[in-house]
């Protein structure tokens, strides 16, 4: 009886991202502004092997949260860009400290 030979298997893996028309789509946005938001470093996209972009969909609430501070406060896209990193920041720093709690509300011990 002989040994079987190993096969080897490849998984193509797909990355969820969706394309400057989908994501302008979704989001209201010319596709055009959205590449002029990832140049201004306001949001986030991929390149894949061809240079095409792809935005993922979280992408999606910061171009909503872009537009509001844009339109609601009529804020500047260097404005913006700060306004983004501080809310981050923000989040982070709820994160860390509803880590420390108990689940009964109570601080640990430092």
């Amino acid at each position: 009886m002989s040994t079987p030979t190993p096969v080897t298997r490849y998984v193509l893996v797909c990355r969820p991202g969706l394309s400057p028309e989908a994501f302008a789509e979704r989001t209201g946005l010319h596709p055009d502004l959205a590449r002029r938001l990832v140049a201004l470093g306001l949001l986030d996209a991929h390149r894949d092997a061809a240079g095409e972009m792809s935005f993922e969909p979280s992408e999606v609430a910061t171009a909503a949260r872009i537009q509001r501070l844009r339109t609601g406060l009529g804020l500047n896209y260097s404005a913006i860009g700060l306004v983004l990193d501080l809310l981050d920041r923000i989040e982070k720093l709820e994160a860390a400290s509803r880590a420390r709690r108990t689940p009964h509300g109570h601080r640990q011990p430092d």
